[in-house]
């Protein structure tokens, strides 16, 4: 059955080619979120310029959202992806060109600084389109019974593209700069470019003709919100990255607190994600779908408490630790709440529904930053992450109280089911 085989979704082609395309572009852009936020620091010495890059990334990402999701359910998905790679390296070569050595002597710091900050806002209007896009084509590039194994694999992708984006976007610093660390980034999307069209065009699956814009974001709403699981999933993994995620600022605790300089801001990045990257790799063989609610709700949990820990300490040694097993609750919680999302979800509504997924949790990063750097400003980087992890474990509490159908959920017939189906 495809459940016990833990390499199931890597035996359909286009999946692995979407997977390597997914690879470069993350792996790209976690490095390029690595040197664009130590660049600004670098130009600013304010932890609040980091706030403002997550700002210039959730605006755009959270308004346009739900009429991307739209978009997304309406238009052919290989296509569509492919656009946004090509938009994604307009701004990648942007910020090359911006950090180039012409352009740092003869234009003021200001100047510059409000281009990066123009080339993110751009960045997030981009990733509207981003999240719900991939979403959907995961469901098209394998049969429904192997869903949770392609999500497992999707994330697990994604989360080893962080780590090893963030780990060398910090050595890169150190040992060729900012402006050629850039050059890399751009050189990677154009690989994904020229891989993605290696996937043959997919059917439209919502072919409604007659749905108004409102009608469709209305529905996509509507779903998500009378559906108290995964209502409840994607509320946790909102409010653990919102207050309880220290991302943002980590190029504070580098600098200031543990003085470990761009390496040691490379590797705190990194242990987040190896963590998380393990434990997603460890879930192909151990299946998460038996009290699934469980588990999510600990793998939260665990989190809160390990960013506690984390803002708390002052050795690298233990900082690095508590984030690396941070990122491994964390990778459950993601696998999980990609589960549920894949196997909840309609085939007309992928767009909609992954677009409202954007809002909850990939706007929240950046709004998280936001928060990080206002918090760090006026409590100081160290106590502002031990208050979002105690802001996370009263989340996780409440929800443990409230919402019934989350902490009873079990996936295992719902994957049965769709065996049955194939």
């Amino acid at each position: 059955m495809a459940r016990k085989d833990p390499y199931a979704a890597l035996r359909y082609k286009e999946f692995n080619i979407f997977l390597l395309v997914r690879f470069a572009l993350i792996f790209g852009w976690s490095m390029q979120f690595v040197v664009i936020e130590w660049q600004v620091y670098a130009m600013t010495k304010d932890p609040l310029s980091l706030g403002i890059i997550g700002l210039c990334e959730f605006l755009p990402a959270f308004i346009l959202a739900p009429f991307a999701g739209h978009i997304v359910d309406k238009k052919e998905k290989r296509n569509l992806f492919t656009l946004c790679i090509a938009l994604f390296s307009i701004i990648s070569f942007g910020l090359f060109w911006l950090t180039s050595e012409h352009i740092e002597t003869t234009w003021e710091t200001k100047a510059i600084l409000f281009c990066i900050y123009g080339l993110v806002f751009f960045g997030g209007a981009l990733r509207a389109f981003f999240g719900p896009t991939i979403f959907s084509l995961i469901a098209l590039l394998v049969p429904k019974a192997i869903y949770p194994n392609a999500a497992t694999w999707s994330s697990s992708t994604w989360k080893g593209a962080t780590v090893f984006g963030a780990l060398c976007g910090g050595f890169l610093i150190a040992w060729i700069g900012v402006n050629y660390t850039l050059g890399i980034i751009f050189i990677l999307v154009m690989i994904a470019l020229l891989f993605v069209t290696q996937i043959k065009k997919k059917p439209i699956l919502n072919k409604v003709t007659n749905e108004s814009i409102k009608e469709s974001l209305e529905a996509g709403i509507r779903f998500v919100f009378n559906d108290k699981v995964i209502l409840g999933a994607l509320t946790l993994d909102m409010i653990a990255v919102l207050f309880g995620g220290a991302v943002a600022i980590f190029a504070v605790f580098a600098k200031d607190i543990l003085d470990a300089g761009p390496k040691g801001f490379g590797i705190l990045n990194a242990a987040l994600s190896t963590g998380s990257i393990i434990t997603m790799l460890a879930t192909t063989y151990i299946p998460i779908t038996k009290n699934t609610g469980k588990k999510l709700l600990v793998s939260v949990f665990g989190f809160g408490v390990c960013m506690i820990i984390f803002g708390a300490s002052k050795l690298m040694w233990l900082s690095v630790l508590t984030l690396f097993f941070s990122g491994v609750f964390d990778g459950v919680s993601m696998v999980i709440r990609q589960t549920i999302l894949q196997l909840k979800t309609p085939d007309n509504m992928r767009g909609r529904v992954g677009a409202v997924n954007s809002m909850f949790v990939g706007s929240s990063n950046e709004l998280g930053a936001l928060e990080s750097g206002i918090a760090a400003r006026l409590f100081g980087a160290p106590l502002a992450v031990v208050l979002g992890g105690t802001i996370t474990l009263i989340t996780v509490i409440v929800i443990n109280i409230k919402n019934k159908p989350l902490r009873g959920l079990d996936l295992r017939e719902d994957i049965e089911a769709y065996e049955e189906e194939s």
